[in-house]
């Protein structure tokens, strides 16, 4: 944990830049020092059906959500999500001077006793790297 998901209107599809988006975000959180490499994930979501303000067809939007298990203090978590803001503001700059674009993101603490989980991720990145997990 943590998982980006990444929601954005199917009208930007092809000026998203998902790759470099991804790397950046994994980048982004991992140099924070609150988030471990091996628990990032990342998925997007195109959303072909939607409504933006006042329907105009130009009008689109990034909504990057953020799940992160519990357990970390507000500060710490409001530090880091100024951070990754910025990234996603950087990334997504020059599409928003070109036109009408909505950006949000959010981050979402899950409860401990309602997250449940089973990953063997860390250990295979160990391996790959040479390393004792």
């Amino acid at each position: 944990m943590p998982h980006f998901i990444i929601e954005h209107s199917t009208n930007i599809a092809d000026k998203v830049q998902i790759p470099e988006l991804l790397e950046k975000l994994h980048n982004v959180a991992v140099e924070t020092g609150v988030f471990p490499l091996g628990g990032l994930r990342s998925r997007v979501v195109p959303c072909g059906q939607y409504r933006i303000a006042d329907g105009h067809p130009d009008n689109a939007f990034v909504h990057v959500s953020m799940r992160v298990g519990s357990g970390r203090e507000r500060e710490t978590l409001v530090a880091a999500c100024e951070r990754i803001f910025e990234v996603i503001t950087d990334h997504f700059g020059p599409l928003q001077d070109a036109g009408p674009l909505a950006l949000s993101y959010e981050i979402r603490q899950m409860d401990k006793d309602l997250n449940f989980r089973k990953t063997n991720i860390r250990e295979h990145m160990a391996k790959r790297a040479g390393k004792e997990a």
